[in-house]
């Protein structure tokens, strides 16, 4: 139990704002978007800037405190809220200068994607970052950052140049390929078992326009259109991102859907995406010229706050006909008309070019990989919901590798840990005895000291 006087202690000393329970805006501030999620920290410490970072991990690390560190929030498994203990809070820290000149950029992680991108596009650049502007980009870069830049630049990661880290010890560090190049390593993937990083320099890259949209298809027609997506996807180009899977239309219709967003030439694009537009025919087709930061706000309205969500993902070891044939049964099928399951992210080009031990993430080699993304409004219907996700990554676990996105996991334990982290784990294990030797940062997909 924290005494009063060592919380007073500690709100004196930070320029942020503070929060506890009973006190205006403390509901707020420990609510996740994930309805699944209802913690009730001691305390809430909207920090200011890093100097009030490194006070709450030394004021932390004195009373013996549970810390949980939060950006934009959106994290799957709860992991930036945590029950009676502190809660690190990254959402005010929102500072960002770009540099046209050197192509890149210095971002504070309260910054979620879509704020980040309206500044970088101001220059005509961009980088790798998700495809939901409502996500923070710390959680989502750290944990490796798959995009619709991906192909062209590489994954979010591959495009950090550099970190400021506060230590476990209370330090602040600057992470690059010259100062503390393993830490530079290990917060590219190893998501926040290291420290707590404020800031993050990335490289950016010239984008304008782009081509982008979906196809929807009948769910009726679902082995026809991954059939038909299968054999597309073995010769698109790097300027290319796609991705696609059972969703529910607006009408209540149940779809298959391929979206996509093309970076090059726009005259080159049309050509590209002639045949996945023409296949079929499709019952609707959503393409059109528009700005990158238009299609990185496509999928906003589908990610509300407050819905329940429980994931699953893993990469698909081939996509061959028995894959297919295996997918097809669960389109359409669940019990929710928010859900997006089975949906299918397609990796390719620079990302998968990367050798997996280059940085702490390691899963460059698969084509495919496979999210039950499962959302619904009312708790009574949890358990329906969670029981037919399980139900799906069962049913597909054959066709599936023992490799995880940490980004999209829910479930706990070490086994998937693991699985996330994969070849590079036992590495990871000396950098996190090397720089967190007590597990002081253990609220995220944990590597533990030993």
């Amino acid at each position: 139990m924290l005494s009063e006087s060592a919380i007073q202690k500690l709100r004196e000393t930070l320029r942020g704002q503070t929060f506890r329970p009973g006190e205006q805006g403390y509901d707020l501030a420990r609510t996740l978007p994930n309805a699944m999620i209802d913690r009730r920290p001691a305390l809430i410490a909207r920090c200011a800037g890093a100097a009030d970072v490194i006070e709450c991990v030394r004021f932390a690390r004195e009373h013996d405190v549970l810390v949980a560190v939060r950006g934009g929030g959106h994290s799957v498994a709860g992991k930036s809220v945590c029950d009676g203990g502190l809660v690190i809070d990254l959402s005010a820290m929102k500072g960002i200068r770009v540099d046209p000149v050197r192509r890149t950029v210095r971002a504070e992680m309260g910054l979620k994607l879509g704020e980040f991108d309206r500044e970088t596009q101001a220059f005509g650049l961009a980088t790798t970052l998700g495809v939901v502007p409502t996500v923070g980009i710390a959680g989502l870069t750290l944990g490796g950052g798959w995009g619709n830049l991906h192909a062209k630049y590489g994954l979010a990661i591959d495009n950090v140049i550099g970190a400021d880290v506060v230590t476990a010890d209370g330090q602040l560090l600057t992470a690059n390929a010259s100062e503390n190049p393993d830490l530079y390593w290990g917060v590219r993937g190893g998501s926040g078992n290291f420290g707590v990083v404020t800031s993050l320099e990335y490289r950016l890259h010239p984008v304008g326009a782009v081509l982008g949209g979906a196809v929807f298809h009948p769910a009726a027609k679902a082995k026809e259109a991954l059939r038909f997506w299968r054999e597309y996807a073995a010769s698109i180009p790097d300027e290319l991102v796609i991705q696609g899977g059972s969703l529910t239309l607006p009408d209540g219709a149940p779809a298959f859907g391929i979206a996509g967003c093309y970076c090059g030439p726009i005259s080159e694009g049309e050509k590209v995406l002639r045949p996945l537009r023409a296949f079929g025919p499709p019952m609707a087709d959503a393409f059109s010229v528009m700005s990158y930061v238009q299609i990185q706000s496509m999928f906003e309205s589908f990610f509300p706050p407050g819905r329940l969500v429980y994931t699953k993902s893993n990469f698909i070891r081939s996509m061959n006909d028995e894959t297919v044939d295996a997918l097809v049964p669960w389109v359409g099928k669940s019990p929710s008309r928010y859900t997006f399951a089975p949906f299918i992210e397609h990796w390719h080009g620079a990302a998968t070019r990367v050798p997996a031990t280059d940085t702490a993430f390691p899963h460059r080699q698969y084509s495919w990989n496979l999210l039950a993304w499962s959302m619904w409004e009312s708790p009574a219907d949890s358990e329906k919901n969670i029981r037919w996700n399980r139900e799906c990554c069962e049913a597909l676990r054959p066709f599936l590798v023992p490799s995880a996105y940490s980004n999209y996991l829910t479930d706990e334990g070490e086994a998937l840990t693991r699985e996330a982290y994969g070849p590079n784990y036992d590495r990871l294990v000396a950098l996190k005895k090397k720089f967190d030797p007590t597990n002081f940062f253990r609220m995220n997909h944990n590597i533990k000291p030993g």
